[in-house]
Protein backbone atom coordinates (compact mmCIF):
# COMPACT_ATOMS: atom_id res chain seq x y z
CA UNK A 1 0.00 0.00 0.00
CA UNK A 2 2.81 2.40 0.85
CA UNK A 3 4.51 1.72 -2.47
CA UNK A 4 1.25 2.43 -4.33
CA UNK A 5 0.82 5.71 -2.45
CA UNK A 6 4.43 6.67 -3.18
CA UNK A 7 3.96 5.92 -6.90
CA UNK A 8 0.70 7.91 -6.89
CA UNK A 9 2.53 10.91 -5.40
CA UNK A 10 5.46 10.60 -7.84
CA UNK A 11 3.21 10.80 -10.89
CA UNK A 12 1.88 14.18 -9.80
CA UNK A 13 -1.60 15.58 -9.38
CA UNK A 14 -2.09 17.22 -12.79
CA UNK A 15 -1.11 14.14 -14.87
CA UNK A 16 -3.39 12.02 -12.69
CA UNK A 17 -6.27 14.43 -13.22
CA UNK A 18 -5.73 14.24 -17.00
CA UNK A 19 -5.71 10.43 -16.78
CA UNK A 20 -8.92 10.53 -14.73
CA UNK A 21 -10.49 12.87 -17.29
CA UNK A 22 -9.66 10.58 -20.21
CA UNK A 23 -10.83 7.46 -18.37
CA UNK A 24 -14.03 9.26 -17.35
CA UNK A 25 -14.83 10.15 -20.98
CA UNK A 26 -14.18 6.58 -22.16
CA UNK A 27 -16.22 4.96 -19.37
CA UNK A 28 -19.12 7.39 -19.75
CA UNK A 29 -19.15 6.80 -23.52
CA UNK A 30 -18.60 3.04 -23.67
CA UNK A 31 -20.27 1.98 -20.41
CA UNK A 32 -22.90 4.55 -19.39
CA UNK A 33 -24.20 2.39 -16.57
CA UNK A 34 -20.80 2.24 -14.93
CA UNK A 35 -20.32 5.96 -15.63
CA UNK A 36 -23.49 6.87 -13.74
CA UNK A 37 -22.44 4.64 -10.86
CA UNK A 38 -19.00 6.28 -10.76
CA UNK A 39 -20.77 9.62 -10.42
CA UNK A 40 -20.80 8.88 -6.69
CA UNK A 41 -17.03 9.49 -6.63
CA UNK A 42 -17.57 12.94 -8.10
CA UNK A 43 -20.41 13.70 -5.71
CA UNK A 44 -18.28 12.70 -2.72
CA UNK A 45 -15.32 14.78 -3.94
CA UNK A 46 -17.40 17.93 -4.53
CA UNK A 47 -19.21 17.36 -1.24
CA UNK A 48 -15.91 17.14 0.65
CA UNK A 49 -14.64 20.34 -0.98
CA UNK A 50 -17.85 22.21 -0.22
CA UNK A 51 -17.84 20.94 3.36
CA UNK A 52 -14.29 21.99 4.16
CA UNK A 53 -14.25 25.28 2.21
CA UNK A 54 -16.30 27.45 4.66
CA UNK A 55 -14.29 26.25 7.65
CA UNK A 56 -11.04 26.71 5.73
CA UNK A 57 -11.90 30.29 4.78
CA UNK A 58 -13.07 31.21 8.27
CA UNK A 59 -10.01 29.80 10.03
CA UNK A 60 -7.41 30.99 7.49
CA UNK A 61 -8.71 34.56 7.37
CA UNK A 62 -9.09 34.73 11.14
CA UNK A 63 -5.57 33.34 11.61
CA UNK A 64 -4.07 35.70 8.99
CA UNK A 65 -5.66 38.78 10.60
CA UNK A 66 -4.77 37.74 14.15
CA UNK A 67 -1.13 37.02 13.24
CA UNK A 68 -0.69 40.16 11.12
CA UNK A 69 1.63 42.86 12.36
CA UNK A 70 1.79 46.45 11.15
CA UNK A 71 5.13 45.84 9.44
CA UNK A 72 3.69 43.11 7.21
CA UNK A 73 2.35 44.12 3.81
CA UNK A 74 -0.76 42.72 2.21
CA UNK A 75 -1.92 43.34 -1.35
CA UNK A 76 -5.71 43.05 -1.19
CA UNK A 77 -6.64 46.45 -2.70
CA UNK A 78 -4.95 45.97 -6.11
CA UNK A 79 -6.51 42.50 -6.39
CA UNK A 80 -9.97 43.94 -5.78
CA UNK A 81 -9.38 46.59 -8.45
CA UNK A 82 -8.37 43.88 -10.94
CA UNK A 83 -11.43 41.80 -9.99
CA UNK A 84 -13.85 44.63 -10.75
CA UNK A 85 -12.05 45.88 -13.86
CA UNK A 86 -11.78 42.33 -15.24
CA UNK A 87 -15.49 41.69 -14.67
CA UNK A 88 -16.48 44.95 -16.39
CA UNK A 89 -14.15 44.19 -19.31
CA UNK A 90 -15.78 40.75 -19.62
CA UNK A 91 -19.22 42.37 -19.69
CA UNK A 92 -18.12 44.73 -22.49
CA UNK A 93 -16.61 41.80 -24.40
CA UNK A 94 -19.93 39.95 -24.20
CA UNK A 95 -21.76 43.00 -25.57
CA UNK A 96 -19.33 43.30 -28.49
CA UNK A 97 -19.57 39.60 -29.32
CA UNK A 98 -23.38 39.74 -29.16
CA UNK A 99 -23.43 42.61 -31.65
CA UNK A 100 -21.00 40.82 -33.97
CA UNK A 101 -22.74 37.45 -33.74
CA UNK A 102 -26.45 38.07 -33.05
CA UNK A 103 -28.24 34.92 -31.97
CA UNK A 104 -31.88 33.87 -32.10
CA UNK A 105 -33.10 31.68 -29.28
CA UNK A 106 -35.74 28.99 -29.58
CA UNK A 107 -37.77 29.95 -26.55
CA UNK A 108 -39.12 27.03 -24.57
CA UNK A 109 -41.49 26.46 -21.72
CA UNK A 110 -39.85 25.07 -18.61
CA UNK A 111 -40.27 25.33 -14.88
CA UNK A 112 -37.49 27.03 -12.92
CA UNK A 113 -37.63 26.25 -9.23
CA UNK A 114 -35.27 29.01 -8.06
CA UNK A 115 -36.62 32.53 -7.60
CA UNK A 116 -34.50 35.26 -9.25
CA UNK A 117 -33.89 38.65 -7.59
CA UNK A 118 -36.51 41.24 -8.49
CA UNK A 119 -34.15 44.15 -9.16
CA UNK A 120 -30.66 45.54 -8.53
CA UNK A 121 -31.73 46.82 -5.12
CA UNK A 122 -32.63 43.27 -4.12
CA UNK A 123 -29.16 42.04 -5.13
CA UNK A 124 -27.39 44.77 -3.12
CA UNK A 125 -29.69 44.28 -0.13
CA UNK A 126 -28.93 40.56 -0.19
CA UNK A 127 -25.18 41.28 -0.20
CA UNK A 128 -25.49 43.65 2.78
CA UNK A 129 -27.67 41.24 4.75
CA UNK A 130 -25.14 38.48 4.13
CA UNK A 131 -22.54 40.66 5.86
CA UNK A 132 -24.43 40.58 9.17
CA UNK A 133 -25.68 36.99 8.98
CA UNK A 134 -25.29 34.77 12.03
CA UNK A 135 -21.69 33.43 11.82
CA UNK A 136 -22.75 29.84 12.52
CA UNK A 137 -25.39 30.03 9.80
CA UNK A 138 -22.89 31.70 7.46
CA UNK A 139 -20.52 28.74 7.79
CA UNK A 140 -23.33 26.17 7.54
CA UNK A 141 -24.82 27.82 4.44
CA UNK A 142 -21.47 28.70 2.81
CA UNK A 143 -22.25 32.44 2.91
CA UNK A 144 -18.73 33.64 2.10
CA UNK A 145 -19.50 37.34 2.51
CA UNK A 146 -20.69 36.66 6.05
CA UNK A 147 -17.80 34.26 6.72
CA UNK A 148 -15.26 36.87 5.62
CA UNK A 149 -16.90 39.63 7.65
CA UNK A 150 -16.94 37.63 10.88
CA UNK A 151 -13.48 36.14 10.32
CA UNK A 152 -12.01 39.63 9.89
CA UNK A 153 -13.80 40.99 12.97
CA UNK A 154 -12.79 38.05 15.18
CA UNK A 155 -9.27 38.15 13.72
CA UNK A 156 -8.86 41.79 14.74
CA UNK A 157 -10.21 40.97 18.20
CA UNK A 158 -7.69 38.13 18.55
CA UNK A 159 -4.81 40.52 17.87
CA UNK A 160 -5.31 41.67 21.45
CA UNK A 161 -5.24 38.10 22.76
CA UNK A 162 -2.28 36.28 24.28
CA UNK A 163 0.46 34.69 22.18
CA UNK A 164 -0.80 31.28 23.29
CA UNK A 165 -4.29 31.94 21.94
CA UNK A 166 -2.93 33.16 18.60
CA UNK A 167 -0.68 30.10 18.39
CA UNK A 168 -3.69 27.81 18.89
CA UNK A 169 -5.51 29.58 16.03
CA UNK A 170 -2.43 29.27 13.82
CA UNK A 171 -2.07 25.55 14.62
CA UNK A 172 -5.75 25.00 13.85
CA UNK A 173 -5.24 26.78 10.52
CA UNK A 174 -2.36 24.43 9.69
CA UNK A 175 -4.50 21.41 10.58
CA UNK A 176 -7.37 22.50 8.31
CA UNK A 177 -4.88 23.16 5.51
CA UNK A 178 -3.56 19.60 5.88
CA UNK A 179 -7.10 18.21 5.61
CA UNK A 180 -7.52 20.18 2.39
CA UNK A 181 -4.29 18.69 0.98
CA UNK A 182 -5.65 15.19 1.66
CA UNK A 183 -8.91 15.98 -0.13
CA UNK A 184 -7.16 17.54 -3.13
CA UNK A 185 -4.92 14.48 -3.42
CA UNK A 186 -8.08 12.51 -4.27
CA UNK A 187 -9.06 14.93 -7.06
CA UNK A 188 -8.26 12.46 -9.92
CA UNK A 189 -10.89 10.03 -8.61
CA UNK A 190 -13.41 12.84 -8.20
CA UNK A 191 -12.78 14.14 -11.71
CA UNK A 192 -13.10 10.62 -13.13
CA UNK A 193 -16.51 10.25 -11.48
CA UNK A 194 -17.74 13.70 -12.53
CA UNK A 195 -16.71 13.26 -16.18
CA UNK A 196 -17.99 9.68 -16.47
CA UNK A 197 -21.37 10.67 -15.05
CA UNK A 198 -21.67 13.79 -17.26
CA UNK A 199 -20.83 11.93 -20.48
CA UNK A 200 -23.09 9.01 -19.55
CA UNK A 201 -26.09 11.26 -18.86
CA UNK A 202 -25.74 13.85 -21.65
CA UNK A 203 -23.68 12.19 -24.36
CA UNK A 204 -21.87 14.28 -26.96
CA UNK A 205 -24.75 15.32 -29.19
CA UNK A 206 -27.24 16.67 -26.64
CA UNK A 207 -26.02 20.24 -26.99
CA UNK A 208 -25.90 20.44 -30.79
CA UNK A 209 -29.06 22.52 -31.00
CA UNK A 210 -27.50 25.26 -28.90
CA UNK A 211 -24.15 25.35 -30.67
CA UNK A 212 -24.27 29.01 -31.77
CA UNK A 213 -25.07 30.54 -28.39
CA UNK A 214 -22.49 28.24 -26.79
CA UNK A 215 -19.85 29.33 -29.31
CA UNK A 216 -20.48 32.99 -28.45
CA UNK A 217 -20.34 32.28 -24.71
CA UNK A 218 -17.25 30.09 -24.83
CA UNK A 219 -15.55 32.41 -27.34
CA UNK A 220 -15.98 35.37 -24.97
CA UNK A 221 -14.64 33.37 -22.04
CA UNK A 222 -11.61 32.20 -24.03
CA UNK A 223 -10.92 35.78 -25.11
CA UNK A 224 -10.97 36.95 -21.49
CA UNK A 225 -8.85 34.01 -20.29
CA UNK A 226 -6.24 34.14 -23.05
CA UNK A 227 -6.16 37.80 -24.12
CA UNK A 228 -7.78 40.25 -21.70
CA UNK A 229 -6.58 38.73 -18.41
CA UNK A 230 -2.99 38.30 -19.66
CA UNK A 231 -3.00 41.99 -20.71
CA UNK A 232 -4.14 43.01 -17.22
CA UNK A 233 -1.38 40.89 -15.67
CA UNK A 234 1.19 42.26 -18.13
CA UNK A 235 0.29 45.85 -17.21
CA UNK A 236 0.47 45.00 -13.50
CA UNK A 237 3.70 42.98 -13.50
CA UNK A 238 5.56 44.02 -16.67
CA UNK A 239 6.38 40.34 -17.25
CA UNK A 240 5.26 37.65 -19.71
CA UNK A 241 1.91 36.62 -18.20
CA UNK A 242 1.32 33.37 -20.04
CA UNK A 243 3.32 30.95 -17.85
CA UNK A 244 1.20 32.06 -14.88
CA UNK A 245 -2.01 32.14 -16.96
CA UNK A 246 -1.55 28.58 -18.21
CA UNK A 247 -0.58 27.27 -14.78
CA UNK A 248 -3.70 28.78 -13.21
CA UNK A 249 -5.90 27.35 -15.97
CA UNK A 250 -4.24 23.95 -15.65
CA UNK A 251 -4.17 23.60 -11.86
CA UNK A 252 -7.30 25.57 -10.95
CA UNK A 253 -9.41 25.81 -14.11
CA UNK A 254 -9.58 22.08 -14.84
CA UNK A 255 -10.89 21.22 -11.38
CA UNK A 256 -13.31 24.17 -11.39
CA UNK A 257 -14.60 23.09 -14.82
CA UNK A 258 -15.84 19.80 -13.43
CA UNK A 259 -16.91 20.86 -9.93
CA UNK A 260 -18.85 23.81 -11.45
CA UNK A 261 -18.57 25.65 -8.13
CA UNK A 262 -16.26 28.54 -7.29
CA UNK A 263 -16.94 27.85 -3.63
CA UNK A 264 -15.91 24.20 -3.93
CA UNK A 265 -12.74 25.26 -5.76
CA UNK A 266 -11.56 27.55 -2.95
CA UNK A 267 -9.43 24.81 -1.33
CA UNK A 268 -7.83 24.05 -4.71
CA UNK A 269 -6.98 27.74 -5.22
CA UNK A 270 -5.62 28.06 -1.68
CA UNK A 271 -3.34 25.11 -2.34
CA UNK A 272 -2.14 26.60 -5.65
CA UNK A 273 -1.49 30.00 -4.04
CA UNK A 274 0.59 28.28 -1.39
CA UNK A 275 2.60 26.42 -4.05
CA UNK A 276 3.19 29.71 -5.86
CA UNK A 277 4.68 31.11 -2.66
CA UNK A 278 2.15 33.93 -2.35
CA UNK A 279 1.65 36.00 0.78
CA UNK A 280 -0.79 34.06 2.99
CA UNK A 281 -2.24 37.23 4.54
CA UNK A 282 -3.23 38.26 1.01
CA UNK A 283 -4.50 35.06 -0.62
CA UNK A 284 -6.40 33.91 2.46
CA UNK A 285 -8.62 36.96 1.90
CA UNK A 286 -8.60 37.46 -1.88
CA UNK A 287 -9.25 33.83 -2.88
CA UNK A 288 -12.52 33.40 -0.93
CA UNK A 289 -13.52 36.98 -1.79
CA UNK A 290 -12.87 36.26 -5.48
CA UNK A 291 -15.22 33.27 -5.30
CA UNK A 292 -17.94 35.79 -4.44
CA UNK A 293 -17.20 38.95 -6.43
CA UNK A 294 -14.76 38.01 -9.24
CA UNK A 295 -17.39 36.91 -11.75
CA UNK A 296 -16.19 37.66 -15.29
CA UNK A 297 -17.80 34.47 -16.57
CA UNK A 298 -21.09 35.37 -14.90
CA UNK A 299 -21.06 38.83 -16.51
CA UNK A 300 -20.52 37.21 -19.91
CA UNK A 301 -23.38 34.75 -19.39
CA UNK A 302 -25.78 37.47 -18.22
CA UNK A 303 -25.03 39.79 -21.15
CA UNK A 304 -24.89 37.22 -23.94
CA UNK A 305 -28.17 35.53 -23.02
CA UNK A 306 -29.93 38.82 -22.31
CA UNK A 307 -28.88 40.34 -25.64
CA UNK A 308 -29.80 37.11 -27.43
CA UNK A 309 -33.29 37.42 -25.96
CA UNK A 310 -33.46 41.07 -27.05
CA UNK A 311 -32.37 40.11 -30.59
CA UNK A 312 -34.90 37.28 -30.72
CA UNK A 313 -37.68 39.70 -29.78
CA UNK A 314 -36.50 42.34 -32.26
CA UNK A 315 -35.54 44.88 -29.57
CA UNK A 316 -33.05 47.53 -30.67
CA UNK A 317 -30.17 47.93 -28.21
CA UNK A 318 -28.41 51.31 -28.22
CA UNK A 319 -24.81 51.93 -27.18
CA UNK A 320 -25.98 53.67 -24.00
CA UNK A 321 -28.24 50.73 -23.14
CA UNK A 322 -25.42 48.27 -23.76
CA UNK A 323 -23.09 50.28 -21.50
CA UNK A 324 -25.74 50.37 -18.78
CA UNK A 325 -26.23 46.62 -19.18
CA UNK A 326 -22.48 46.10 -18.70
CA UNK A 327 -22.49 48.16 -15.49
CA UNK A 328 -25.54 46.30 -14.17
CA UNK A 329 -24.02 42.94 -15.11
CA UNK A 330 -20.75 43.83 -13.34
CA UNK A 331 -22.54 44.76 -10.13
CA UNK A 332 -25.09 41.96 -10.34
CA UNK A 333 -22.46 39.32 -11.05
CA UNK A 334 -21.03 40.04 -7.60
CA UNK A 335 -24.33 38.73 -6.26
CA UNK A 336 -24.17 35.52 -8.26
CA UNK A 337 -24.09 32.50 -6.02
CA UNK A 338 -20.83 30.56 -5.94
CA UNK A 339 -22.67 27.40 -6.98
CA UNK A 340 -23.65 25.87 -10.30
CA UNK A 341 -26.09 28.02 -12.27
CA UNK A 342 -25.89 31.03 -9.96
CA UNK A 343 -25.43 33.59 -12.75
CA UNK A 344 -28.48 32.41 -14.71
CA UNK A 345 -30.89 33.68 -12.07
CA UNK A 346 -29.68 37.22 -12.69
CA UNK A 347 -30.79 37.21 -16.32
CA UNK A 348 -34.36 38.42 -15.53
CA UNK A 349 -32.84 41.41 -13.73
CA UNK A 350 -30.75 42.33 -16.79
CA UNK A 351 -33.64 41.59 -19.15
CA UNK A 352 -35.82 44.07 -17.28
CA UNK A 353 -33.61 46.88 -18.66
CA UNK A 354 -35.14 46.19 -22.09
CA UNK A 355 -38.68 45.62 -20.78
CA UNK A 356 -38.48 41.92 -21.62
CA UNK A 357 -41.37 40.17 -19.83
CA UNK A 358 -40.41 38.00 -16.89
CA UNK A 359 -41.96 34.85 -18.40
CA UNK A 360 -39.75 35.28 -21.48
CA UNK A 361 -36.71 35.96 -19.29
CA UNK A 362 -37.37 32.78 -17.32
CA UNK A 363 -37.50 30.80 -20.57
CA UNK A 364 -34.04 32.18 -21.33
CA UNK A 365 -32.96 31.02 -17.87
CA UNK A 366 -34.30 27.57 -18.74
CA UNK A 367 -32.18 27.55 -21.90
CA UNK A 368 -29.23 28.50 -19.72
CA UNK A 369 -29.79 25.46 -17.55
CA UNK A 370 -29.95 23.24 -20.62
CA UNK A 371 -26.59 24.43 -21.93
CA UNK A 372 -25.23 24.73 -18.40
CA UNK A 373 -23.36 21.44 -18.60
CA UNK A 374 -20.80 23.34 -20.73
CA UNK A 375 -21.58 27.02 -20.10
CA UNK A 376 -21.48 26.86 -16.31
CA UNK A 377 -18.39 24.65 -16.33
CA UNK A 378 -16.46 27.08 -18.55
CA UNK A 379 -17.75 30.06 -16.55
CA UNK A 380 -16.57 28.57 -13.26
CA UNK A 381 -13.19 27.62 -14.73
CA UNK A 382 -12.66 31.23 -15.88
CA UNK A 383 -13.85 32.78 -12.62
CA UNK A 384 -11.94 30.51 -10.28
CA UNK A 385 -8.63 30.41 -12.17
CA UNK A 386 -8.69 34.22 -12.40
CA UNK A 387 -8.88 34.44 -8.59
CA UNK A 388 -5.39 32.97 -8.32
CA UNK A 389 -4.12 34.76 -11.42
CA UNK A 390 -4.92 38.26 -10.15
CA UNK A 391 -3.81 37.45 -6.59
CA UNK A 392 -0.41 36.32 -7.92
CA UNK A 393 -0.12 39.34 -10.22
CA UNK A 394 -0.62 41.73 -7.30
CA UNK A 395 1.85 39.95 -5.03
CA UNK A 396 5.47 41.09 -5.47
CA UNK A 397 6.53 37.81 -3.89
CA UNK A 398 5.55 36.10 -7.14
CA UNK A 399 6.06 39.04 -9.50
CA UNK A 400 9.74 39.20 -8.74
Amino acid sequence: MRSLIAMYQRIGLVPLIIIGLILGVLIGWLAPGIGIALGLLGTLFVGALKAVAPILVFILVMAAISQHRSGNKVYVKPVLIMYMFGTFLAALTAVGASFLFPTNLVLINATIEQVPPANLEAVLTNLLMNLVANPINAIAEANYIGILAWAIIIGFALRQASDTARTVVSDFSDAISQVVKWIIALAPFGILGLVANTVAETGFASLAGYARILMVLIGCMLFIALVANPLIVLVKTGKNPYPLVFRCLRESGITAFFTRSSAANIPVNMNLARKLGLHEDTYSVTIPLGATINMAGAAITINVLTLAAAHTLGIEVSFASALLLSLVATISACGASGVAGGSLLLIPLAASLFNIPNDIAMQVVAIGFIIGVIQDSAETALNSSTDVLFTAAADPTYSR
